[in-house]
């Protein structure tokens, strides 16, 4: 994949690039904390978004989508979104670095990579945190990981519309090999915990559906979520979200809450706490209570907070009585999107295939299923290096 983005950057360009990888991710645990200024535990994986990019001296941007073939070309002066929507992930980047006064000028950029699109790895956190990067490095800016961060937040904010919260550029950008990061939503502290997957593999099912229910009841979830919290002020002033009251608070005045709130709020304050949880086992090494909070959360996303869907229980319920799977979530918002699986290496194959033939005989569609692992976040790619590859050629 380096490789043959590199070549495709200079058939298209003269000056020599600077290279860098940006990866997608995965949250192990912690669906739905993030706007309730909750704990996440994202990773860096496997699946990314590599970059060929240099100054060219201009005040043009031109742009080659490689995995679409596609290509966008415009000046840098007064940018706004485009109807080409891959290149809004790029040039909400631009646009942030402007606002931010860094010295920006014309440039040529390659990418694509392996990042499943639609599947909830974030392949656009991947594009965003991929582009500052390079950004960064081939002008010489030295900006901060954090600052990068924020500005490829807005940017998906301000140019692609969507108003994400932070996890997935985050974990794109300070992803560590072996590790898990646990990060407060609230002050952005973070944490590693160790991930060791000595026999087990990340195996990510993706069902190839999107309910339309996703964006309306995704807004409404953070309705009754601030309505509950609404509840609980008056009798706790002093809390700001979900994030400040506990599993007995709650429960004190459940009687209070009209019971669909508190099946909501029930399920955030119980996965802030499974989160915690979570990194108490990796800390001890244990595995197998790591995979039951997983499949708890499950649980919790599909009865409390109601965002799965027949597709996700499904894939779920086909691993439940495997001796081989240690735990099983839906990721992501919900109503599709992937399955989260912490399976034995050795029975990869065996269970992929049985999750394969299951889906595909109850709901006729074939499933898209990724053994991966976790790696670092964003980081720049000698180029020295992939030219010295075999069947690498320069045309420079």
């Amino acid at each position: 994949m380096i490789q043959h983005i590199l070549e495709l950057y200079h058939q298209h360009f003269s000056y020599p690039p600077v290279l860098v990888n940006a990866p997608g991710r995965i949250n192990l645990i912690g669906e739905h904390t993030d706007y309730n200024e909750g704990f996440v535990l994202p990773a860096a994986i496997d699946k990314s978004i590599v970059f060929a990019l240099a100054p060219n001296h201009t005040n043009t941007c031109r742009l080659v989508a490689a995995d679409l073939n596609d290509h966008f070309e415009t000046t840098l002066t007064d940018l706004k979104p485009v109807n080409k929507s891959w290149a809004n992930y790029v040039l909400g980047v631009v646009y942030q670095f402007q606002q931010h006064g860094y010295p920006v000028g014309g440039f040529d950029c390659v990418f694509g990579g392996d990042v499943p699109v639609g599947a909830g790895l974030s392949s656009s956190a991947a594009v965003e945190c991929g582009t500052g990067y390079a950004l960064s490095l081939a002008f010489g800016l030295n900006i901060s990981r954090m600052d990068l961060v924020k500005m490829a937040q807005k940017a998906e904010h301000t140019f692609a519309g969507v108003q994400c919260g932070i996890m997935d550029q985050f974990a794109s950008t300070f992803g560590k090999n072996g590790h898990v990061v646990r990060l407060d939503c609230r002050s952005l502290d973070y944490e590693y915990f160790p991930f060791d997957m000595s026999g087990y593999k990340l195996l990510l099912c993706d069902t190839k559906v999107t309910h339309a229910l996703s964006d309306s009841e995704y807004n409404t979830r953070r309705q009754e979520c601030e309505s509950g919290v609404t509840t609980l002020r008056n009798w706790f002033p002093g809390i700001h979200s979900l994030r400040d009251v506990t599993s007995e608070m709650l429960a004190s005045h459940r009687y209070d809450f009209d019971p669909v709130i508190f099946k909501r709020c029930s399920f955030v304050v119980a996965e802030n706490e499974r989160v915690h949880q979570t990194c108490k086992a990796l800390n001890e090494g244990n595995l197998p209570l790591a995979g039951k909070l997983i499949y708890q959360s499950h649980e919790g996303l599909q009865h409390l907070y109601e965002v799965s869907c027949p597709e996700l229980d499904f894939l779920v319920d086909q691993t439940r009585d495997n001796p081989f799977v240690l735990g099983a979530r839906m990721m992501g918002g919900g109503f599709g999107g992937c399955t989260l699986n912490l399976v034995r290496t050795e029975e990869a194959d065996r269970i992929t295939n049985g999750l394969k033939t299951a889906y595909e005989s109850r709901f006729g569609i074939t499933p898209g299923i990724y053994l991966t692992a976790i790696t670092d976040g964003v980081r720049e790619i000698p180029v020295s290096h992939v030219e010295k590859l075999p069947g690498t050629q320069s045309n420079r």
